[in-house]
């Protein structure tokens, strides 16, 4: 257990009787954990994790046993034309006690305030003598357009899926959302990071405008949703990666983490960055912070990124080791592969090398990448020089 309150959030119930409406209730979810991670006296498990229970008929004591959390919030949202329903409660995971239940009713346009009211009322089950105004949004909401909200909460469903397909569908989904509001953070945010995404997977299209757009979109996030921790580990991440200040990133992804301690993709985005700036050790430990706040998660990028610490720290084989474990769980990313490679040229394996040169042309026609997000020259030559003993005649 953590030495402060723990909370999981499980999936909501969809009781609005079409399927279709799945992604608002999981939206919904996610919303109540990110108001909940506000609280900086609560450890609150990331989304990933407790939607691995989605579907399932859980028993609460084993939830809490599993994630390592003290509570459990479970409950079910109702979406009918402009009316929302949300019920909650609030159970004691480790003797399986119901401490609180409630139902908020409200319009689609006061979602925002229903969202907070839920994560208020648990924060003052669970700690009543803290003060709770953390929690309250620090700036106004981010959209007034329940519409593009819509559409924001369609694209998530698809961002962190790591395929071609979704993240292009999640990018057309954002780029209708900031056309209604061009205003609204955490869309332009979520939209520079698949740029990001669709850039270093060898995906774009044109990457030149991939680019441009990555670091435009990021720009306007940070000046209309500067306090909002998602939209400064977004940024940060793309701002970084295309080839911007790595120190001012670091400091962004810095203030989202104090913002939200429990922001489980935020210390990914740290622990990038820090890899990125030449400090292996210290990512690798931001890494495995993410896998404590968020143990079932699909771990493959974080594997990866771990992987890439043991690489630079010139250690090999772990490299390999934690490579091939990202790959048993998405064998469908590119970077994966191209550090494969490099690890087993580097050992000398150069036929192991160049069969996963093979399966890297599956993914991507791009072979040898734009490596200039790594910082340092010696780090960059040794991925790079690795890559091209890889690819050797295969090339």
């Amino acid at each position: 257990m953590p030495d402060k309150p723990s909370i999981a959030v499980l999936p909501f119930q969809n009781m609005s009787g079409d399927s279709e409406q799945e992604y608002f209730s999981d939206g919904m979810v996610e919303e109540i954990i990110t108001a909940l991670s506000r609280i900086r006296w609560l450890f609150v498990i990331a989304r990933n994790s407790s939607f691995t229970y989605k579907g399932q008929a859980v028993d609460v004591k084993q939830v809490g046993h599993e994630l390592g959390v003290r509570y459990a919030l479970e409950g079910s949202v109702r979406k009918s034309g402009s009316r929302i329903r949300i019920t909650a409660q609030l159970i004691e995971a480790t003797a399986g006690a119901h401490l609180w239940a409630d139902r908020f009713d409200g319009s689609l346009e006061d979602v925002f305030e229903l969202q907070d009211k839920v994560a208020s009322s648990v924060a003052g089950v669970i700690e009543p003598t803290l003060q709770v105004a953390e929690i309250r949004r620090l700036a106004e909401r981010p959209t007034g357009d329940m519409t593009a909200y819509d559409l924001y909460l369609r694209a998530l469903s698809h961002t962190y899926t790591w395929e071609k397909g979704d993240i292009v569908a999640a990018l057309d989904l954002l780029g209708q959302a900031i056309e209604r509001d061009p205003h609204y953070g955490p869309a332009l945010a979520l939209a520079a990071l698949c740029h990001y995404n669709l850039h270093v997977n060898g995906w774009a299209n044109d990457p030149e405008l991939s680019y441009r757009e990555g670091v435009d979109l990021s720009r306007q996030a940070l000046r209309v949703a500067s306090d909002d921790p998602g939209v400064l580990g977004g940024a940060a991440a793309a701002l970084a990666y295309f080839g911007e200040d790595i120190h001012a990133a670091i400091e962004l992804i810095d203030r989202a983490l104090a913002l939200n301690p429990s922001f489980a993709r935020g210390w990914v985005t740290s622990g990038r960055l820090r890899l990125w700036a030449g400090q292996p050790e210290l990512a690798i430990s931001h890494f495995e912070t993410s896998l404590r706040l968020s143990p079932h998660a699909h771990r493959s990028g974080t594997f990866m990124e771990i992987g890439l610490g043991h690489f630079f720290a010139r250690r090999f084989e772990d490299a390999v080791m934690m490579l091939l474990w990202s790959l048993q769980e998405h064998p469908g990313w590119a970077p994966t592969y191209r550090f494969l490679a490099a690890c087993d040229a580097h050992m000398g394996r150069l036929d192991e090398a160049r069969e996963t040169i093979k399966r890297l042309k599956a993914v991507t026609p791009v072979v040898m990448p734009n490596a200039m997000h790594w910082r340092i020259p010696e780090h960059r030559e040794l991925f790079l020089s690795g890559l091209r003993l890889a690819a050797g005649e295969a090339a």
